[in-house]
């Protein structure tokens, strides 16, 4: 009932107003047409008994005809008074052209002057005798009474025998009784029809034209009343179709979950983010929250049962696999028009990489920190060094006759040029990194990379190979900062890596791709799940003579370059790191130019 009266109120009145505007005239006149036109077709029906009593009584009078006139008439008038007893018949009469009555089914009235009018004017009756034609109007009687009056030259032909005996005589010698037909003056008979039955008929057929009329109005309004709705259906029903073709487009695509409950917490519907985060089965619809979601989650939903306007928090959540989840859940109570509780809504989002992201950012900002502090001691380190380095080789030249002196002097060089050495990867770390990217032909610079570790791996007994799958001729980057990353990485597998082992270099573009892929392989010891979490920290290492800003430096050059590292490690059977490099598909002119002179 309220979506009833909703939406009556909602149509608008001028489609009302329209319709009765429209459809009353147009019914209006199809009604008083359809009355107009029975009566005439009543009055027309008079009108054709009435010719029709006539020529039967013209019919009548001829098979009789009598040279007498004065038995004629008496005849004529016996003939109309047992013709006017019949009960819608009000009169008929013979009258002469002159206007004196003849025969009269009332025989009183006979003899006497005819008082009759047509179209408000004396009757031309000489004009009517002399025409053949048939005339009518209607008669205004006293109480209301109305009589059709049906008027004509009245033809009394003799008959057929009389015919045949006028034809034996010569008109020089024709009888008195010819002669005086022949003179006998024109007359017309009159036939005036009682209209109470039309009249009557007539009201009969008026209250059901109008029942029809009232009907059809009706009808015709329902239809269009009828016709708005079905439109109004109809873009109703478009109008919904999109919104909700909108809507679930929005639902789709949004990039956090989303789950609909009804009023027992039974899911409803999800978005595929919520599918994924939640690791919902395909026929979830319709089952318990708490049979599939974390506990800590579905318990804090129902706390939107106690009249909770809307829950935002952070949960820690353990999903039915085991895996903790943090989440940030939105959720709120559907109400209906009623303002009753129909179901329940929630918005959810994995932070797992919101989390992650934030430990990246705190580590930059404390390789940030690290890194300009490192710079300044650097600079502070690197004077003293050049001076005790003065000294211990100028010790070593005074004190080369005494070996012991001269071992200790070039101990304190070595030393030094270690320490002036990780002063140096300190600076490079925290310097900017500085790139001269140009195009470069992947099969000798990879070459190159291999030659300068391939004697250190022959010397630990250790085979290195390189594999170009489906990997591109040139490519555009800084092959003096990536030969580094790449002599990092080989040295660092050939360290971990036992006599008799192996280390692979994989070049390659993914098919549809314009990035440059180069993986280095070993069959080394590998790195424990603890030291991969800080394989990329500064000074970070497992070996003894190591510096640990090797990885932190490549992992910089990766990063200047726009790509990625990537460290995949089993202890105990070997380590794959990765470096994807965003290269361009298309040489600039510049590059073009450095490729023409051999650059």
């Amino acid at each position: 009932m309220p979506s009833e009266r909703k939406f009556w109120s909602e149509v608008p009145p001028w489609i009302f107003i329209g319709a009765v505007v429209v459809l009353l005239p147009i019914s209006s006149w199809v009604t008083f047409d359809k009355i107009k036109r029975q009566r005439e077709n009543s009055i027309q029906l008079l009108i054709e008994k009435g010719a029709a009593l006539i020529r039967s009584f013209e019919a009548s009078t001829r098979t009789g005809f009598m040279a007498d006139n004065f038995r004629e008439t008496r005849k004529l008038q016996k003939l109309l008074f047992e013709t006017a007893r019949q009960p819608d018949i009000s009169y008929i009469l013979v009258a002469q052209d002159d206007g004196r009555i003849i025969a009269h089914n009332k025989a009183s009235l006979a003899g006497k002057h005819l008082n009759l009018t047509y179209q408000s004017k004396e009757l031309d009756l000489k004009r009517i005798a002399g025409s053949g034609r048939l005339f009518w109007q209607i008669n205004h009687e006293e109480g209301g009474k109305q009589t059709l009056v049906i008027f004509r030259r009245f033809t009394q032909e003799a008959s057929s025998l009389l015919r045949m005996q006028i034809s034996k005589y010569d008109n020089r010698v024709l009888p008195d009784a010819v002669l005086k037909l022949e003179k006998a003056p024109e007359r017309i008979i009159f036939v005036g029809l009682d209209m109470s039955s039309v009249e009557k008929a007539g009201k009969i057929e008026m209250q059901d034209s109008l029942i029809s009329g009232v009907v059809l109005l009706l009808s015709g309004f329902g239809g269009v009343i009828l016709l708005f709705m079905i439109q109004a259906y109809q873009s109703t029903r478009s109008s919904l179709s999109r919104i909700k073709a909108f809507s679930d487009t929005i639902v789709e695509n949004l990039p956090i979950g989303l789950m609909a409950f009804d009023s027992s917490f039974r899911i409803l519907s999800f978005n595929h983010v919520a599918k994924k985060i939640m690791q919902l089965p395909d026929n979830t619809t319709g089952k318990e929250a708490r049979a599939l979601l974390p506990e800590e989650f579905t318990a804090r939903l129902h706390e939107l049962k106690y009249g909770i306007g809307m829950v935002e928090d952070q949960l820690e959540c353990t999903t039915p696999g085991g895996v903790s989840l943090p989440l940030q859940v939105s959720a709120a109570p559907l109400r209906d028009e009623e303002n009753l509780v129909t179901g329940y809504l929630c918005l959810f989002k994995d932070l797992t990489e919101v989390r992650t992201l934030k430990r990246e950012v705190e580590r930059s900002r404390r390789l940030a920190s690290v890194g300009k502090l490192a710079a300044g001691v650097a600079h502070e380190i690197r004077n003293p060094l050049s001076s005790i380095k003065g000294f211990a080789t100028y010790f070593s030249e005074r004190y080369k006759d005494n070996p012991n002196d001269l071992n200790i002097a070039q101990i304190m060089i070595k030393e030094v040029d270690r320490l002036n050495l990780v002063v140096g990867q300190l600076l490079e770390f925290a310097r900017p990194v500085s790139l001269s990217p140009k195009r470069v032909d992947l099969d000798p610079f990879v070459d190159n990379c291999v030659k300068l570790v391939s004697m250190r791996a022959r010397e630990r007994g250790i085979t290195i190979a390189t594999v170009f799958d489906d990997a591109p001729e040139t490519a555009f980057f800084d092959p003096d900062k990536i030969s580094q990353v790449l002599l990092n990485l080989f040295l660092n597998a050939i360290e971990a890596t036992e006599p008799g082992g192996s280390i692979d270099l994989n070049v390659n573009r993914p098919v549809g791709s314009s990035t440059l892929v180069l993986t280095v392989t070993d069959t080394g010891c590998g790195i424990s799940d603890e030291n991969l979490a800080h394989i990329f920290d500064p000074y970070f290492t497992t070996k003894a003579s190591g510096t640990g800003l090797g990885l932190a430096v490549s992992h910089n050059i990766v990063e200047a370059h726009g790509g990625e590292i990537r460290i995949k490690s089993i202890e105990g059977e070997g380590t794959a790191i990765t470096l994807v490099i965003p290269t361009k598909a298309e040489q600039t002119d510049h590059d073009k130019k450095l490729l023409d002179s051999g650059c």
